[in-house]
């Protein structure tokens, strides 16, 4: 089978937002077994899209449409593309019924664009939106080819696909082979460290196969394999990923596409039963907010400091200024007593303190890059030195990532 997608929106083709939605579901319809052999970009423009609409009938045998399916001027997929098909619009009870809700809760009228999102194909099927408004379409048309119709938003678009799609093109598209894919997560390693030391499985792969990719300051490996009979193929994903970790394992700490280093350590807390606090200096937060974008994060993290100057060191974690004057705050000895002293009042079992220089300018001597954190936890206070390249986002973000990686080892240890 053949399929296609289109992203309809002018925001993609101007580069004001990434074109994520294709790439996951490049994926994601890969592992049903259905391969993506075109990918386009229309703007919001009813004759552009009606001529990539006509290109994919010769082509393709699914064509997958994402955006363009909200109450607006510039949202046209669903109308465009059901004057294509010669299709009459008809109104989703259940869709509507909960537009009705939303503006009823928030006590708000609602207008009548507003109604746009409910309509659908008359001999189509519905696909509900459990995080939006938008209702997605799927359609086959006489001639055999299908379309699905999934709103922009990323946040609608991923449930929509996960729990209305998949079934549904399950039940309309059996396959005999599917294809299984498997992503480990590493940090501390760079891609082409990483690629060198597996060159052989690289070079040698035919089913399996592995890829690797470069993310910010980590890297994952997409194993696939190709198989008729799905725990015959897990079998294999689990022979390669045994070599692989043989060879890398000090570097993995996880699986998914959708985890990441802060879910991982989050887990781990809650499985210990265990409190986190920070203190931050040349991260000013970010390391807390990364926690706080985990969702349930609350039961292990009761709050921190954000401490940016000498003063406030001393004011907010009343660090001696006799210490902060001999020793500077880009030091060992301010890290570390920031760690205890975080740890102390926030009555948690493990605090991280981030201190240094995000750059471009040096600070006290030290020069951009310079970054010290410390861990504090029961067993006392250790400190570790940093030396980042490239700009001061980098410098920041490097700082959050090896400061969670420090706390998951101590938390796996």
């Amino acid at each position: 089978m053949r399929a296609e997608i289109i992203a309809v929106g002018t925001e993609i083709l101007l580069g004001q937002i990434n074109n994520t939605n294709t790439t996951f579901l490049a994926e994601e319809l890969a592992g049903l077994g259905i391969e993506v052999y075109y990918q386009s970009v229309v703007g919001d423009n009813p004759q552009r899209l009606e001529e990539a609409l006509q290109l994919a009938d010769q082509r393709s045998d699914l064509v997958v449409l994402c955006g363009g399916l909200g109450p607006t001027e510039d949202d046209l997929t669903k109308q465009v593309t059901a004057k294509h098909l010669g299709q009459e619009l008809v109104t989703d009870k259940r869709g509507y019924q909960n537009l009705l809700a939303f503006f009823k809760k928030r006590d708000r009228p609602m207008t009548e664009n507003n109604r746009l999102q409910a309509l659908v194909f008359k001999d189509g099927e519905s696909l509900q939106n459990s995080t939006g408004l938008a209702i997605g379409i799927f359609y086959q048309s006489p001639a055999g080819i299908s379309y699905l119709l999934l709103p922009g938003p990323p946040n609608e678009l991923k449930p929509m696909f996960f729990n209305e799609a998949i079934p549904l093109l399950q039940r309309h598209f059996h396959q005999d082979e599917y294809l299984i894919s498997r992503v480990l997560r590493f940090y501390g390693i760079g891609e082409s460290e990483l690629v060198t030391k597996l060159t052989d499985l690289i070079n040698g792969q035919t089913n399996p196969t592995l890829a690797s990719y470069a993310k910010p300051n980590e890297v994952t490996l997409r194993l696939t394999v190709s198989t008729i009979d799905k725990s015959q193929g897990e079998q294999k994903l689990d022979q390669l990923e045994k070599e692989i970790l043989t060879r890398v394992g000090d570097y993995f700490y996880g699986y998914g596409e959708n985890n990441s280093l802060a879910q991982v350590v989050v887990d781990l807390l809650k499985k210990n039963q265990q409190t986190v606090s920070a203190a931050e200096s040349l991260t000013a937060g970010s390391f807390q907010a990364t926690l706080g974008s985990i969702s349930g994060v609350s039961e292990v993290y009761p709050g921190g400091f954000v401490t940016y100057s000498k003063k406030t060191k001393e004011q907010f974690l009343e660090l001696d200024s006799e210490m902060l004057k001999k020793y500077g705050t880009v030091s060992k000895e301010c890290a570390e007593e920031m760690a205890l002293q975080t740890k102390k009042l926030a009555h948690s079992d493990f605090a991280l303190s981030f201190t240094g220089v995000a750059g471009p300018d040096s600070l006290e001597g030290q020069s951009a890059g310079t970054v010290w954190i410390g861990l504090a936890s029961k067993e006392g206070v250790q400190s570790y030195l940093y030396h980042f390249a490239h700009d001061r986002d980098y410098v920041r973000n490097s700082a959050v990532m090896a400061g969670l990686n420090l706390l998951r080892k101590k938390l796996t240890k």
